[in-house]
């Protein structure tokens, strides 16, 4: 087990939450799986701790995988059509190693300040705290304020992610009843608001499970079904295919589809907060080696939404919708198949994500509270954040690509992208030289995220309005 130490809200990769520690290998392997480089070799963290558990690299590349074949990959196709073949192929390609990068300098980062700091293991928000709190004496009155920054982000992406989640449900299960109840089309809007508050009570029960193990049954039927759905829209994809001309698709469009485009790659694709814990759960240093479990499983992870977003384009055109399983027939069982499978899937998806913002506010309050009124205030905190994200679900209406863009290019452009820049800066602030062309690496990562977050928001609202 984990020795105990002055960050005590460690997590191993079965806990899946925000709280995971970063690092958990027998030695400090630098990113070409040298032993102990670049890092002081006074104190190893590793030597501090061990797993009972450890993750194969097969396991964890499994993790990674899985991690990815979620909703969001089910808005590719839209993406590429809003961008075209060529610049989404290329568009996917470059996001995919952004986000990769990214992972690894943060990575690097916790292992640096691991050692300073003299700690067996630091998780993302803790890793900005000490690599703010050790670094130049200006911002170290800035530590807490790092900290709080990266909880709320994480806390804010969960829960808006799991707002698209509500809005995605209900517009699968209309599709899934319009056939046999045709009023359905002619009021849709408030039909998907009556669905949205449906929902809302056995949303609020299930999320009233506190410990993970309880909830592996419903990752279960989320995994079981998730691959039913992906099967058979694969077949009508293929299906589609034959009767596709490419003289019909477009290569390219305008630059101002570049937003809207990174903005839904970026939600689809930046992981930061699940992928992270995998490496905790390793102790032979492969995670950022090379290749390395997060090399292999990247590039496995960026073929698919490239294979995805290329194929649904290709086979559905200028009519690919938000998410590709809306463009199956609705009349066809195989499709209704699909439409109940992906909303059972991402219903039972729901709670595992919920725990990440819960987490992260139960850390915050417990100690404010008394431990005879814990278990209200668990009951209590649970239901007021299901209420908002279904508050936030209804208000988005039936406009799913805006919510998906809003959270990816304000959130995870935010928390995969420009953090770990900043963090990169200031925990090296010392050994940066005016030509070092990393510096101005992460000043590029910062402008671009920065860049998608303002233009992502308001393409994204123009929609909207």
């Amino acid at each position: 087990m984990v020795k105990k130490n002055d960050f005590p809200s460690t997590f191993t990769i079965d806990n899946f939450s925000s709280t995971a520690t970063l690092a958990n290998n027998d030695q400090i392997k630098s990113p070409n799986g040298s032993s102990k480089a670049n890092l002081h070799e006074e104190y190893n963290p590793y030597d501090n701790r061990s797993l009972e558990h450890p993750n194969s690299f097969l396991g964890a590349l499994i993790h990674i995988i899985k991690a990815s074949l979620g909703l969001g990959i089910l808005s590719i196709p839209r993406a590429f059509r809003t961008a075209g073949l060529v610049v989404g192929f290329l568009g996917t390609v470059i996001i995919g190693a952004i986000c990769t990068h990214t992972v690894h300098i943060l990575v690097r980062a916790s292992q640096k300040v691991c050692v300073k700091v003299k700690t067996p293991s630091l998780d993302f928000a803790e890793t900005a705290e000490e690599v703010f709190k050790t670094g130049p004496a200006f911002l170290r009155g800035w530590s807490s304020f790092a900290r709080n920054s990266v909880d709320i982000a994480l806390a804010a992406t969960h829960l808006l992610g799991l707002s698209v989640y509500v809005v995605f449900i209900a517009e699968t299960l209309l599709k899934l009843l319009a056939p046999y109840h045709p009023p359905i089309a002619e009021h849709y809007t408030e039909w998907a608001l009556y669905v949205k508050l449906i929902i809302l009570l056995p949303l609020i029960l299930c999320c009233q499970i506190k410990e993970l193990k309880h909830l592996v049954p419903f990752s279960f039927i989320a995994n079981v079904t998730m691959i039913i759905a992906f099967s058979i829209t694969l077949y009508y994809m293929i299906l589609e295919m034959k009767y596709a001309d490419i003289n019909d698709r477009n290569l390219a469009t305008n630059i101002s589809a570049i937003p809207s485009f990174f903005s839904t790659v970026i939600f689809a694709m930046e992981g930061i907060g699940t992928v992270m814990p995998l490496e905790n759960s390793m102790i032979d240093g492969q995670f950022i080696g090379c290749p390395g479990v997060l090399n292999f499983g990247m590039t496995i992870v960026t073929s698919l939404f490239v294979g995805m977003g290329f194929c649904g384009y290709y086979s559905f055109g200028e009519a690919t919708e938000v998410t590709i399983t809306q463009n199956l027939p609705s009349d066809e069982i195989l499709a209704q198949i699909v439409q109940g499978c992906i909303s059972a899937s991402v219903f039972f998806s729901f709670m595992l994500i919920f725990y990440v913002p819960i987490d992260i506010c139960w850390r915050k309050i417990h100690h404010r509270i008394s431990k005879e009124k814990h278990n209200l205030a668990h009951i209590l905190i649970r239901t007021a954040f299901v209420i908002v994200i279904v508050t936030v679900a209804a208000a988005a209406g039936t406009h799913l690509d805006t919510l998906i863009q809003l959270v990816g290019a304000v959130c995870l452009s935010t928390l995969g992208i420009l953090m770990p820049a900043v963090i990169d800066i200031v925990i090296n602030w010392n050994d940066w030289g005016i030509w070092d062309w990393s510096l101005y690496k992460n000043f590029l990562l910062i402008i671009c995220s920065l860049f998608g977050a303002i233009c992502g928001s308001y393409f994204a609202l123009e929609k909207f309005f």
